[in-house]
């Protein structure tokens, strides 16, 4: 799970891009909630990543069966697992000669609440007067 730490000069940048300054803080936050959304939304971009994610999310830890029960080459599976190891949403530990994935709940969580976040947004437009 990454940290992300917003510097006064993000927040001045802001102001400049045309918020206004009690804003600005505001502003920086959701440009780093939106990349974190985008990373997260890219590494489940894939199907066979969305169901390892899925397969990994239905039992404590899976060593070595990914491969088996994705059906992809074993080079392949290691690809899309380090994908969703590297933005957080999985762990792995070695375990003798494998590793042993887990999906990360607090790393679930935080993709629910970006993801939440992003499609209750207050000034998201819901008339029908468009397309």
């Amino acid at each position: 799970m990454k940290l992300v730490i917003l510097s006064h000069a993000t927040a001045a940048h802001a102001a400049i891009d045309g918020y206004p300054e009690e804003r600005a803080v505001e502003r920086a936050t959701d440009v780093a909630t939106d990349k974190e959304l985008a990373e997260l939304c890219k590494a489940l971009g894939h199907p066979a990543r969305v169901q390892i994610l899925r397969l990994l999310m239905g039992s404590p830890c899976i060593c070595g069966d990914v491969v088996q029960v994705v059906g992809l080459a074993q080079s392949t599976v290691s690809e899309h697992l380090r994908v969703l190891k590297q933005v957080g949403l999985i762990r792995g530990e070695v375990d003798g000669p494998r590793v042993c994935y887990c999906v990360d709940p607090a790393a679930i969580e935080r993709f629910r609440t970006v993801v939440t976040a992003f499609v209750s947004n207050p000034g998201l437009h819901r008339s029908r007067s468009c397309c």
